[in-house]
């Protein structure tokens, strides 16, 4: 009995071991994320925050570490409950500056302390929340951010004698944005001068009674605010437009704010597509900032522009190469500037000389980089992939040579086995080129047939890059023992804005075909079970995940689509940035002549061909792709008598944030799966 009892109890370790060497949806939420890399005045240290997430309480901290520019021991700054964010460095480098919840927990304040974290102290104190903030350069005021209450959009505003009522007073568009309604309120700037190193009062707000937002909602950060070298001048990004033409335009443009004078003057006028993160050259002889050209294009060609005060001339250095920018940062002599930029679904760090144009790439590998600062003769950066979280990294300059700097999560992914990523290119049905990226199990056997999943991917101008995802992991669900198809279809950033731009009015034209081009040629794979494929995706993933199901012509055995468009003509109607719908479907399905976007590409008139199984996931928050996207197309299901599934997420929005939110969807994921292809 105990010889039996003991190999039951090492058969159930080897069990437990032999789990927990895969990726599971609770050990996702266990690593650690590294964010807010910011490399000292001296380029000797790198300050970063760590986000670490409580299962059990629902609910996430972070704290600030600082370790060597070359690497070496991290030490540890802060142990306050919850969140710091915006942390950085003063000037002269002899504090670190962050926002964090004061000690009374009510809202939201500036902490500064030593480079130690010694000496903690508050340094604001003034009403409200402070949303972001930053360091003159000249040491002797400080810059900060904070909504202010502009406009009465309840009724308990607008009739006070009605205190209990409970109505939302709309009179224009843009009254819901992505996952919030409109309250009233607009991020503005104000600065104020310090005193001993700290600041109390309002401060002066730049934008003064404007009915505006910087930096522009919901995504914006304090890189689209800087400040001149000299201290005189703030330069801002801003989309001066209220309400429909809010919501039909992208031009957003850099605003110029003289201290001395108390003036603003809009900087790129001319210029009627989006404008935004500035940044002055060192010795603040130049000005950069990223511009696209087309008004109502969100997904337009990314240039780097400079305008040199000396010569008084714009230049769009990044004209004549087939890149888009994402990221930049300026090199010590103003000579230089540093970017990132997708290419071949990977995102990599390039050099670019002011003078010439001259651009050289300076990373290759697969992985995406995340970030990009300046430290010398290195660049420092967070550096992903699908199979590993961020780390700090550093690329040398000359050589290209990267470093690790970081592994915080290096106890994890010892014991954490990972499947390979393979590259591989096929023909498309037009006779071109795209790539496809394969995701293997661990332990992957050739001789054994596997389930595989079709990744649909949303944006839909977003590249299938080296991205890791905390819910579309694609290491996750490898470990379930899936082989992923992620095809880079037609509509994707990194190989020519050509093959970006070809989406526009065609989602369920040439990208449907790109799909099906890569499932057809990668399921002939002896190691591929065509009997068990399933097709899944977010946004317009979701969108082709529904498209698909009324043409696949049974190739796939189920689908799974979260926040999908079902219905073009009913999203239109309730969607609320229409730049996106006009550029991308034709317009309004109302116009004179009707595109052709909502009878050819909408999912609804192929929903008679319906007959596969399906799980729906939708955010009730989610106004980019409203809730009743997700209602109608179950509603179908149903109606059909379908195998379907709807998962609904009240305080969810677009995407699934809170822990056990992703858990349970995690679960419900892999046991939709499951069910049907294992």
């Amino acid at each position: 009995m105990k010889r039996i009892f003991f190999f039951l109890t090492l058969f159930l370790v080897t069990a437990l071991q032999a789990q927990q060497d895969r990726m599971t949806p609770e050990l996702l939420w266990k690593l650690k994320r590294v964010g807010n890399i910011e490399v000292s005045p001296d380029k000797q240290k790198i300050l970063f925050s760590l986000k670490s997430y409580d299962l059990k309480a629902n609910s996430s901290s972070s704290d600030l570490y600082v370790i060597p520019t070359k690497g070496g021991k991290i030490t540890r700054l802060t142990t306050r409950k919850g969140n710091e964010y915006n942390a950085l460095w003063r000037p002269d480098g002899q504090k670190i500056g962050f926002i964090a919840t004061d000690d009374m927990g009510q809202h939201t304040v500036i902490f500064e302390m030593n480079t130690d974290g010694t000496g903690l102290k508050q340094i604001s104190r003034t009403p409200g929340n402070i949303t972001g903030f930053k360091y003159f350069p000249t040491g002797d005021r400080i810059l900060f951010t904070k909504d202010v209450k502009l406009n009465l959009v309840n009724s308990r505003e607008t009739d006070q004698d009605l205190p209990k009522s409970n109505a939302r007073v709309i009179d224009d568009l843009m009254y819901r944005h992505w996952g919030s309604w409109d309250n009233g309120e607009r991020s503005h700037i104000f600065f104020a001068k310090l005193d001993n190193g700290q600041f109390q009062g309002r401060g002066t707000d730049i934008m003064d009674a404007e009915n505006f937002d910087s930096p522009l909602k919901p995504f914006g950060g304090m890189e689209q605010i800087t400040i001149s070298p000299d201290g005189k001048t703030i330069a801002y990004t801003c989309k001066k437009k209220e309400g429909m033409q809010y919501a039909i335009s992208t031009n957003s443009d850099i605003y110029l704010y003289d201290i001395l004078m108390n003036t603003t003057h809009n900087f790129t006028k001319s210029n009627t597509g989006y404008d935004m993160n500035p940044v002055y050259s060192p010795d603040g002889k130049k000005l950069a900032w990223l511009s696209m050209e087309q008004d109502g294009f969100e997904a337009d060609k990314n240039d780097i522009i400079v305008y040199d005060y000396e010569t008084q001339l714009k230049t769009n250095l990044t004209a004549e190469h087939d890149l888009t920018v994402s990221d930049f940062t300026w090199g010590a002599d103003g000579k230089t500037i540093y970017f990132k930029s997708v290419t071949e679904a990977t995102y990599q760090l390039f050099e670019l000389d002011v003078k010439k144009g001259k651009i050289e790439q300076l990373t290759e590998g697969v992985h995406n980089y995340t970030s990009v600062a300046f430290a010398g003769d290195v660049l420092i950066g967070g550096k992903q992939s699908m199979n590993h979280p961020t780390d700090i990294y550093s690329v040398e300059i000359k050589s290209g040579e990267q470093k690790q700097i970081t592994d915080v999560n290096k106890e994890i992914y010892d014991g954490l086995k990972t499947g390979k990523i393979e590259r591989r290119w096929i023909e498309t049905t037009d006779g071109k080129k795209e790539l496809v990226w394969v995701i293997y199990p661990p332990d992957f056997d050739p001789n054994k047939k596997y389930p595989a999943l079709l990744y649909c991917q949303g944006g839909p101008q977003s590249a299938v890059s080296q991205f890791f995802s905390y819910r579309w992991n694609f290491q996750l669900m490898a470990a379930n023992d899936y082989i992923i198809i992620a095809p880079n279809r037609r509509g994707l950033p990194g190989f020519g804005q050509e093959w970006n731009d070809a989406i526009s009015n065609d989602w369920g034209g040439q990208p449907i075909d790109d799909y099906l081009s890569a499932i057809d040629d990668i399921k002939k794979e002896p190691f591929i079970d065509e009997d068990r494929i399933g097709a899944i995706g977010a946004s317009y993933g979701g969108y082709s995940v529904y498209y698909l199901a009324g043409i696949h012509e049974k190739r796939f055995k189920c689908f799974i689509s979260h926040c999908g468009l079902y219905n073009l003509e009913s999203w239109y109607g309730t969607t609320e940035e229409l730049f996106f719908a006009n550029q991308d479907i034709g317009g309004p399905y109302f116009s004179p002549i009707k595109p052709k976007s909502y009878e050819k590409f909408s999912p609804h008139k192929y929903a008679e061909n319906w007959d596969t199984p399906m799980l729906i996931f939708h955010g009730e928050k989610d106004y980019r792709v409203p809730l009743n996207q997700g209602l109608e197309a179950f509603q179908v299901l149903q109606i059909k008598d379908i195998d379907s599934r709807m998962i609904l997420f009240p305080d969810e929005n677009h995407w699934v944030l809170s822990p056990q939110n992703g858990v349970f969807w995690h679960r419900e994921f892999y046991a939709w799966l499951d069910k049907h292809l294992k």
